[in-house]
């Protein structure tokens, strides 16, 4: 599997804050046996955050993106919007389920505004920006991954 990450950030895409969440997702991803294509930071700016999604999914043809970041109400979170621009089949069980989760532990995670989906055959997941949440939702995606994977790379059905 070929996996991209992008943490979407202000301040982490110019050193001001350590980048915690794409350091845990990074790390995740290796556990489970991913090829790191590309580990990238970059401001919470729509043409940015499109451009990389693009350049994963068209270029250099990862199976998955996870996004970390800019998910929120804030004027300035626009992830969600770019990452809708650029998918051609939105996966909105995957979204759902992880702010189920998340509401369990906190009433914020109804702020979330998060998406999922496809892009051809890669499969792109925005998480939130804070480590303690994306470690949470990731406990819940973990688990389905490898065989929403096989899906979108068109195996597990037998056709």
């Amino acid at each position: 599997m070929k996996a991209a990450i992008l943490t979407v950030s202000d301040k982490g895409s110019i050193g001001q804050r350590e980048d915690t969440s794409g350091a845990f997702l990074k790390q995740a991803m290796l556990d489970m046996g991913a090829d790191i294509v590309a580990a990238d930071i970059v401001a919470d700016d729509y043409e940015a955050i499109r451009a990389k999604l693009i350049i994963y999914a068209d270029i250099k043809l990862v199976d998955l993106v996870l996004t970390t970041g800019g998910t929120g109400l804030s004027l300035r979170d626009v992830t969600p919007e770019a990452t809708a621009e650029v998918i051609n089949r939105p996966a909105p069980g995957i979204t759902e389920a992880l702010r189920q989760k998340s509401l369990e532990i906190t009433p914020q995670a109804m702020l979330s505004r998060a998406v999922a989906g496809q892009r051809d055959k890669t499969l792109i997941i925005n998480l939130p920006g804070s480590l303690k949440a994306v470690r949470e939702q990731m406990a819940v995606l973990l688990p389905v991954l490898p065989h929403a994977l096989e899906m979108v790379a068109g195996q597990g059905h037998g056709d």
